[in-house]
């Protein structure tokens, strides 16, 4: 095969599924607000998406994707549910039943099973005109005039339509809750994306040594606390505790440069005097911009104004934000 009919057919893939998604837009309806609004006063009631074939590993995804934004979701073959999965759905729950034809076999006997039950009944569905649309509280019309594949047999466009449909009701329900970033972290505690939405300061500054020097502390017992700690830097602080300024290794190669002698240099007469701190509460996230901002790769951690330690680039690196 030539490379030119791949790219021609790729792209044709690309503008259908564009298409049908572009066309969804018209159907965004009374129907959609309504299943917005029953879903987000379900009063402690759950959503169940269900669907067989393509259609079902489509439900999966917007289960996922339910569960992860603040609706509780449970995923429930079609095929499964007739034969005892049925036991799953509460009074209180909502079933959201997706299907390109509307006419599956499986379909047709799962419906009004659900309405027997009294549960509320969304249709996800490609055919107004089917047995699910006629049986469902509510439709959300997910037409597509023409599947991706070749023989507008297999599966693509539809399931995209359904995909983005899913997505839209996700992001609605949503905002319908005023679901916040802090909200999306206690779902997403894993991975890089969990660690910037609740990742702490105080989380990484914990794990550093706490390098620190007096004002008066020799120049040679700087640099053998800097090196020891490890951290390119060591904290100036008065009795109290409380910073004055900060050495960085930075500032040892200076003062190298222009003086032969330095034995009787101090800490007060190389340092720093407005270091950049950070509260030891902040999220790691923001250490991570304040660096960035000031071209720098530490930062001193502070906890009620007294100093509490180092953040290092290094540690943002190790722990994924980066």
């Amino acid at each position: 095969m030539k490379d030119e009919p791949v790219i021609i057919s790729a792209k044709q893939t690309i503008a259908l599924q564009a298409h049908a998604i572009a066309a969804l837009e018209a159907f965004i309806n009374e129907d959609f607000s309504k299943a917005v609004k029953m879903l987000s006063h379900s009063d402690g009631g759950r959503l169940i998406i269900s669907g067989i074939g393509k259609s079902a590993l489509v439900a999966q995804k917007i289960v996922a994707t339910m569960n992860s934004t603040g609706t509780p979701s449970i995923f429930m073959h079609a095929a499964d549910a007739i034969h005892g999965d049925l036991g799953m759905i509460q009074q209180k729950d909502i079933v959201l039943v997706i299907s390109k034809s509307g006419d599956s076999p499986e379909i047709k006997i799962l419906a009004p099973l659900i309405k027997n039950f009294g549960n509320i009944l969304i249709g996800m569905v490609g055919n107004t005109q089917s047995y699910l649309a006629a049986h469902s509280d509510i439709v959300l019309n997910t037409t597509v005039s023409k599947e991706a594949c070749p023989n507008n047999l297999a599966p693509t466009t539809s399931t995209t339509a359904q995909m983005v449909m899913g997505d839209a009701l996700a992001i609605c329900l949503m905002e319908a809750r005023g679901f916040k970033p802090e909200d999306f972290a206690k779902y997403h505690p894993g991975g890089a994306l969990g660690k910037k939405l609740f990742l702490r300061v105080t989380d990484l500054a914990i794990l550093n040594e706490k390098p620190m020097v007096k004002e008066s502390t020799p120049v040679k017992e700087v640099l053998v606390e800097i090196t020891a700690k490890r951290l390119g830097t060591a904290a100036v602080v008065d009795e109290k505790g409380k910073i004055t300024g900060i050495i960085t290794d930075g500032d040892i190669r200076r003062m190298l440069e222009k003086q032969y002698s330095f034995l009787d240099y101090t800490a007060r007469d190389i340092m720093g005097s407005s270091p950049k701190t950070i509260e030891a509460g902040e999220l790691a996230i923001n250490a991570l911009e304040m660096m960035r901002q000031n071209n720098i790769s530490q930062l001193l951690v502070v906890n009620d104004g007294a100093y509490a330690g180092v953040v290092h680039l290094h540690d943002l690196v190790r722990e994924g934000i980066i």
